[in-house]
């Protein structure tokens, strides 16, 4: 048997490639829409991929379900109680695909979503009755659950999906503790809230560890899982409802995204509603960036805030170093994000010619802040971190809007006077810079490394860089998982 993970960690996915290699028949479940790893694996080892099997219909990410049907013929298989606009297979309790001896039978797992599955593997050298491995989805984390209040859908609330889930995760913990566990995503995910960066247990070691596979009343789990759950991005509804569509794979959307736009065009574009998305780091972007545009740097969790800030509908223009155009687009399309009008051609250095267009960001250290914290003008603080981020410290006086909020809330500073922004790390900051830019805030300064910075220059330990949400993310962004010999 064949197996392989792929990592992307700026998604906290996991894809799989399963194959027989004396058959060459080939499966990939949960796989990005960005699908040529998958193919140049699949060449590189003359596998066939017959099937392409989605766990659940994802709400962070848009699949590559209708990519590799229409690349290779794969066939789409989902849970029985899936509704999908494209043709599939669906599977229930007990079915199986044979990919020569290679086996993978199906369990209904509903809970995360009504038609979650998980999947088991046999290898037939480990043995023809005992799983190798499991293929969780979002049922079963290593750490945690799939969270049952994300989206309920259409006539199931999200309190009968956490009965589904109690049921499923019983199921699930009555499977053999040498069974490798396999889920669908790992720590940063907003799927759920304690998810580890290991990317394989054990179903023995989660039997231990984890909170939920514990001996528990019902009215215990759904407390347990629910409570403190992180808030989702907006765009996971989108993806949610566009995974069961029909829609444009995205090598076609890449070839109509990817047109070089003069500066002129650019301007008429922002003049005419669309958003102007500069990609390039927080230095770069303060230095020099076209006026009204939105800085989310590449190096970050790019996806994530795309889809918090911008909305699916908006027409997009990018702003990039030459070269890094389609990498930008293309991780825009991994959320479905479809609008993007074309890129800056010459990128900055394109913003000489009109330099009437041209802004800047100012930027300050912690140690100049500290000193203007302590004059009679001194300014708003305004913290933009997660209130989980805030209780383990915070500069004291400063306000705390979450960045996810701040376009809604940000009458309660506008008036103010001078604004310092700052996150935890400084990814975020330059974004509610924009925004408050965007609404008429100008006097806007950014605070250099965020909470950390200012932490460190206290002598306080609460800085973290774990808090910073960056996550970089390069593509290709897979990693190899063999699995262990028994």
């Amino acid at each position: 048997m064949f197996f392989k993970q792929y990592y992307l960690s700026c998604l906290a996915h996991a894809s799989y490639m399963i194959a027989d290699e004396a058959t060459h028949q080939a499966a990939v479940v949960d796989p990005q829409r960005d699908i040529d790893q998958y193919l140049e694996d699949a060449k590189a080892h003359g596998f066939e991929i017959r099937y392409v099997i989605l766990t659940h219909f994802h709400a962070d990410f848009l699949a590559g379900h209708l990519d590799l049907r229409n690349r290779v013929g794969a066939k789409i298989v989902l849970g029985a109680r899936a509704k999908a606009d494209f043709e599939f297979r669906a599977v229930t309790d007990g079915d199986t695909i044979e990919l020569g001896m290679v086996r993978l039978q199906f369990m209904e797992t509903p809970g995360h979503t009504p038609e979650g599955i998980s999947i088991l593997v046999f290898d037939p050298e480990h043995s023809a009755t005992t799983p190798k491995a499991l293929l969780s989805g979002d049922t079963l984390f290593i750490g945690d659950v799939g969270r049952p209040d994300l989206l309920a859908s259409v006539g199931v609330t999200a309190d009968e999906l956490a009965d589904m889930l109690y049921a499923s995760v019983g199921r699930l913990r009555e499977l053999p503790d040498e069974v490798l566990l396999y889920p669908a995503h790992g720590a940063g995910s907003m799927c759920g809230k304690n998810l580890s960066k290991d990317t394989v247990s054990t179903l023995g070691q989660q039997k231990q560890s984890n909170y939920a596979l514990q001996p528990m009343s019902l009215e215990q789990f759904k407390a347990m899982v629910t409570h403190e759950q992180p808030e989702a991005p907006r765009y996971f509804v989108y993806d949610a409802i566009k995974n069961r569509t029909e829609h444009d794979d995205l090598a076609h959307t890449l070839a109509t995204e990817l047109q070089p736009r003069t500066l002129d065009e650019v301007l008429a574009l922002r003049d005419g509603g669309a958003k102007v998305l500069d990609v390039r780091a927080a230095a770069d972007f303060a230095a020099q960036h076209l006026t009204g545009s939105i800085n989310i740097g590449l190096e970050g969790s790019y996806a994530t805030w795309c889809g918090t800030i911008l909305s699916p509908e908006d027409d997009i223009v990018l702003v990039a170093a030459p070269g890094v155009e389609r990498e930008a687009a293309m991780r825009l399309g991994r959320i479905g994000y479809d609008r993007v009008r074309g890129y800056l051609e010459g990128g900055a250095t394109a913003l000489a010619a009109r330099p009437d267009q041209v802004s800047t960001l100012r930027r300050i250290t912690a140690t100049e802040l500290h000193e203007r914290l302590t004059a009679q003008d001194a300014p708003l603080v305004l913290d933009v971190r997660t209130q989980a981020e805030v209780d383990r410290g915070r500069i004291e006086g400063s306000v705390h809007i979450p960045m996810p909020h701040l376009a809604e809330r940000i009458a309660e500073v506008a008036q103010r006077g001078p604004i310092v922004v700052h996150c935890q790390g400084g990814y975020r900051s330059p974004i509610a810079a924009c925004l408050l830019r965007r609404a008429g805030v100008d006097d806007v300064t950014d605070l250099v490394g965020g909470y950390n910075a200012w932490a460190a220059a206290q002598g306080s330990p609460e800085g973290s860089a774990a808090g910073a949400q960056g996550g970089a993310c390069a593509t290709p962004a897979a990693g190899s998982c063999a699995l262990p010999k028994a």
